[in-house]
C-alpha cells in the first residue's frame, strides 16, 4: 500500500481534485478511514476520471477543463450526463449574450451533389477575430448544409414570419369540414395548435440539426455561442434550385 500512495499523490495532482481522499494519503490511517462512505465512493469516482475522457467531453462541448472535470465527478463519470449538464449550463451563457450586436460575420455558401441545389447564408458575430475563427466557420457551413437539407424552411425564426399570414392560416383551418358544429373555443385552440405547427416547419432555428436530431438548430447555434464567448446569429438566407427562377415566371404569365 505504501508503495501505492505517491501514486495516488500524483493523480490527484493532475486532476486538480480537492477531494479529502485525495489528501488522505497525507494524514494518518484514522483519518483516512474516518470519512464516510459517501464521500469515500466520491473520491474514488473523482480519480476515475482521466485525462482522456475530459478532453473527449471538452471537444464535443467546448466548455472549460475545470467545468468538463466537475461535471463528470458530479455525474459519477457518466460522459452522457455531464454533457446534457454542460450543454443547458451553455444556453444559460448563451441566452445572457443574445441581446449582444452582432454586426461582424462570414456569408457561407454550400453547393449540393450535382450542382442542382445551393444556399447562401449570413452568419453573424461580435468581432472580426471569431468571424475568422475555423470553429465559426464550421458552424456556418453546418447551417448552410442544414438550409439544404430542409426544404420547407422559408425563414430563419418566427420574428420573421408576417403576421398576416398566420391570420389568413387561422382563417383557412377554421373552414376545415372536421371543426364545423363544434364549440368556438375549442375551434380557436384546436386551429391555433395547427398553425403553430406549420410555422415550426418554416422556421429554421426550430429544425432538428441533422446531424444531431436531438438537438434544435437553434442549440446548436447556442452551443458555438459558448464555444466562441461571443452572441451569434443567423441573420438571413437564400436557398437556389436550378430551374425555379423560370416555373416562376411561367406561373406570372398564366
Amino acid at each position: 500500500m505504501s508503495r501505492l500512495l505517491p501514486k495516488l499523490q500524483l493523480l490527484a495532482l493532475l486532476l486538480g481534485s480537492t477531494n479529502a481522499f485525495l489528501h488522505a494519503p497525507f494524514a494518518g490511517p484514522a483519518t483516512r478511514y474516518a470519512m464516510l462512505p459517501s464521500q469515500r465512493v466520491s473520491s474514488i469516482i473523482a480519480v476515475a476520471v482521466d485525462a482522456k475522457t475530459v478532453k473527449k467531453l471538452r471537444d464535443a462541448t467546448g466548455a472549460g477543463m475545470m467545468d468538463c472535470k466537475k461535471a463528470l465527478v458530479d455525474a459519477s463519470g457518466d460522459v452522457e450526463t455531464a454533457t446534457e449538464a454542460l450543454r443547458k449550463k451553455g444556453l444559460a451563457s448563451a441566452e445572457k449574450r443574445a441581446g449582444r450586436a452582432a454586426s461582424e460575420g462570414i456569408i457561407e455558401t454550400y453547393i449540393h451533389t450535382g450542382a442542382k441545389l445551393g444556399v447562401m447564408v449570413e452568419v453573424n458575430c461580435e468581432t472580426d477575430f471569431v468571424a475568422k475563427n475555423p470553429e465559426f466557420s464550421e458552424l456556418a457551413k453546418a447551417i448552410a448544409m442544414q438550409i439544404a437539407a430542409s426544404p420547407t424552411v422559408e425563414v430563419v425564426s418566427e420574428a420573421d414570419i408576417d403576421d398576416e399570414f398566420i391570420e389568413r392560416e387561422k382563417k383557412i383551418e377554421a373552414q376545415s369540414e372536421d371543426l364545423q358544429g363544434k364549440p368556438a373555443d375549442i375551434v380557436d385552440k384546436i386551429v391555433s395548435g395547427r398553425v403553430a405547427k406549420l410555422v415550426k416547419t418554416k422556421l429554421l432555428l426550430e429544425q432538428p440539426y441533422i446531424r444531431d436530431p436531438g438537438q434544435s438548430v437553434d442549440e446548436l447555434v447556442k452551443s458555438y455561442m459558448s464555444k466562441l464567448g461571443e452572441n451569434i446569429k443567423v441573420a438571413r438566407f437564400v436557398r437556389f434550385n436550378v430551374g425555379e427562377s423560370q416555373s416562376g415566371m411561367a406561373d406570372e404569365e398564366d
